[in-house]
């Protein structure tokens, strides 16, 4: 029994009226049997307090060490590897520079409203994704087991692109890089250059072959690649060592992590810029194509961007946002974070475009000197006449616009004939339109320009260690959407649970590690995320401004930032946004189901990509992903539904303060899923936003509310008080 437990009993038993005169002059007096019947909360720390039932043990939730720590998270989180090189892809694809124009009216609509409404629900409640949903109302509790799935999923393949970026990273300390040129081959006669590289090209067949080493099918396993095998393990063990201690530790590592890839950016645009051809590069990227803006399939690739680039869905942002205080500008943050992310995703095209421009510039000028010695080699076989040339032309230091002059030249006299000269239009624009996303940019395209640069080796490594730092940032809130939620729920210790969810993530991520690897990463970003995380997002807005109400939930904002939240908001949630969404989850079945499903596969014969459908147990095992994501919700109402648990079981505990004790105890959160506040309209019940101490007034003192300090409120809480929530406290 805990120590002055005879105190505590007899002040449990034995009923003590006191008038507030009396109270307030017990406290002047230092009484010890008032202070023991004194909850004290600190308003500089803003920690909640979970007691075990009849233990003295403090757990306190963990809290950021500063605002900046918090906002460097959440931008971790929502700027990742998509912001490099999905983000640039969909602007070249879609109308270049028109493209900003869906994508922010999008931003307004779908993509702040609910990150605001994310950050503002985590942050009020004060749990992972799971406690959040099922205090809302507990039919609802499979939401948060669901984003748990979806992340977990994620967290699967997205590790290892930081292992194979790991890869990279450690092959760029030597010079010349290894993917600079095509390796030789020796054979008893002579020495000859490999021939999958010589049909391909030097960066192409690195990846390919040296790197992921991979097979021809996805039913081809082909065994482990050991190399990318120790790469994964090494970017498991990071994740691990960082997220162990929770925020305390992937907090500290979130001011490198998250700064440091602008950093890169900075520093390659400024040497992008100083490079030939980067202006043809982002005058490209930024020219706008007006027609191409109207097309539907803009607007959705528009809308699936902002939805993926904010980290919607995951539980990331409500797991970060539920270690904040109570009164934190959650609305500030929102709007933040979400321009923060738009224009990292600008910065990062302006440096892809740049490079990308100077890489076309380079091939363009191989091409307008394979072209003209073969306008020489025609002009000495009397193929072409020496009158077509104009005078001024000097084919030993030909320029791009005098190549194209010659070359419209021949193509109109030598019109019937033109096709079997073999020339070829050597055009910037050309070059540049070839989109390129993914791993094809960083690994082949990037990696390809950055071997034209001087002093190559050392940008490949600033560019590789920012790609690694950009996927842990994601990963940190990925795997806190995994972690937070459980703990919260399930009351097991972080550091264990965090050991083994990296050690099972890690043995079933060496499927992605096998020859066919590369098929299988394909496979999960394209069926694992989409539609599940669409799902979840519309069923968290049905939850908040249906269920619970917005009127209550504006209310809640009202009473936690200390203004009332501009009714823009109220419209969004309440009309706009879930049309969007569910315009948007149409959408995306309807194209899920155009889109034969599939995968490129590498054919080292031609060296080249081929289209191949999933075979039937690869079509099983996408269908499964999905059902599995979002299997959950069902599952859970139906349980709930039914009452085939206890009832309490899943939900969480409210705190009864009696005398010199907290005792916690089961809410029936059945009965009023509507409100997080049981029956209470925010306006009747304590505000969250204390003062620096609360007191708490005895059983059986008189009704009026007095803090000894003289100011009226919510200085007392009844002992008879069974539902008010943990969550208000």
């Amino acid at each position: 029994m805990p120590k002055n437990s005879k105190v505590v009993k007899r002040e449990l038993d034995d009923e003590v009226i006191e008038s507030v005169k009396d109270l307030l002059s017990n406290e002047d007096s230092s009484d010890d049997a008032f202070k023991k019947s004194e909850l004290m909360v600190d308003d500089r720390e803003e920690k909640d307090v979970d007691v075990e039932e009849g233990s003295d043990v403090e757990d306190e939730r963990p809290a950021w060490n500063s605002k900046l720590q918090y906002i460097l998270a959440q931008v971790g989180f929502s700027v990742g590897l998509g912001n490099v090189w999905r983000f640039p892809y969909l602007c070249q694809k879609n109308g270049g520079g028109a493209y900003l124009v869906p994508y922010l009216i999008l931003l307004l609509i779908i993509g702040i409203p609910l990150f605001f409404l994310e950050l503002a629900v985590g942050q009020r409640i004060r749990r992972g994704s799971i406690g959040v949903w099922n205090y809302i109302s507990p039919k609802l509790g499979g939401i948060g087991f669901a984003s748990c799935v979806v992340c977990f999923f994620v967290a699967l393949y997205y590790n290892v692109i930081i292992g194979w970026s790991l890869f990279y990273f450690s092959q760029s300390f030597q010079h010349p890089l290894p993917w600079d040129q095509c390796p030789l081959v020796k054979n008893s006669s002579h020495t000859f250059v490999e021939p999958e590289c010589e049909k391909s090209s030097a960066t192409t067949y690195y990846w390919y072959r040296e790197a992921l080493n991979i097979s021809s099918s996805l039913s081809e396993s082909g065994g482990l690649n050991w190399k990318m095998t120790i790469c994964l393990l090494a970017a498991w063990v990071m994740v691990c060592l960082a997220m162990i201690k929770g925020i305390q530790s992937s907090g500290k590592i979130m001011y490198f992590s998250s700064l440091f890839p602008y950093v890169v950016l900075l520093c390659f645009l400024i040497r992008g810029l100083l490079l030939n051809g980067s202006v043809d590069g982002i005058r490209h990227m930024f020219t706008p194509k007006l027609e191409i803006m109207l097309e539907p399939k803009v607007w959705r690739e528009a809308a699936t961007q902002v939805f993926f680039a904010l980290g919607l869905g995951f539980g990331g942002v409500i797991a970060f946002s539920s270690y904040n205080k109570r009164d934190n500008n959650c609305h500030f943050d929102a709007v933040l974070v979400s321009f923060i992310n738009f224009f990292t995703s600008v910065l990062a095209t302006l440096v892809v475009f740049a490079v990308l421009g100077f890489k076309a510039n380079i091939i363009n000028e191989k091409c307008v000197i394979q072209n003209s010695e073969k306008i020489l080699k025609l002009l000495k076989m009397g193929n072409l006449s020496q009158d077509m040339i104009p005078h001024h032309i000097n084919f030993s230091s030909i320029t791009a616009e005098d190549y194209n002059l010659v070359y419209d030249i021949i193509q109109k006299v030598k019109e019937e004939e033109f096709d079997s000269l073999g020339l070829k239009s050597c055009q910037i624009e050309d070059e540049l339109n070839k989109a390129v996303q993914g791993t094809g940019l960083a690994f082949i395209a990037f990696t390809e320009a950055m071997t034209h640069f001087p002093a190559s080796p050392f940008w490949s490594v600033m560019f590789f260690l920012m790609l690694v730092n950009l996927g842990l940032g994601s990963m940190f809130g990925t795997i806190e959407g995994i972690i937070t939620p459980i703990v919260d729920t399930f009351k097991v210790r972080k550091e264990i649970l965090t050991v083994i969810c990296c050690l099972v993530a890690f043995f079933i991520g060496l499927i992605f590690v096998q020859r066919s690897g590369n098929y299988f990463v394909t496979m999960f970003d394209d069926y694992s995320a989409t539609l599940p995380l669409l799902i979840v997002v519309i069923l968290e807005n049905i939850a908040v401004i249906r269920i619970y109400g917005i009127d209550k939930f504006m209310e809640d904002l009202k009473d936690m930032l200390g203004f009332s939240p501009s009714q823009y908001y109220y419209y969004m949630w309440k009309y706009v946004s879930p049309f969007v969404l569910l315009c948007l989850l149409v959408a995306s079945i309807v194209q899920m189901g155009l889109s034969p499903p599939g995968y490129n596969a590498w054919i080292e014969d031609t060296a080249t990509e081929e289209f191949h459908s999933y075979p039937t147990w690869g079509m099983i095992v996408c269908i499964s992903l999905m059902v599995l994501a979002i299997l959950p919700v069902p599952i859970v109402f139906m349980v709930r539904r039914c009452n085939l648990i206890d009832d309490s079981s899943g939900s969480l505990a409210s705190v009864s303060y009696k005398r010199g004790r907290i005792i916690k105890e089961p809410v029936n959160l059945e009965g009023d899923s509507t409100s997080l506040i049981h029956g209470k309209s925010p306006s009747e019940v304590p505000s969250p936003n204390f003062g620096k101490n609360i007191y708490r007034k005895q059983t059986g003192s008189p009704t009026l509310d007095t803090a000894p300090n003289g100011r009226y409120g919510i200085g007392y809480l009844m002992a008879d008080m069974p539902d008010m929530p943990e969550s208000d406290l």
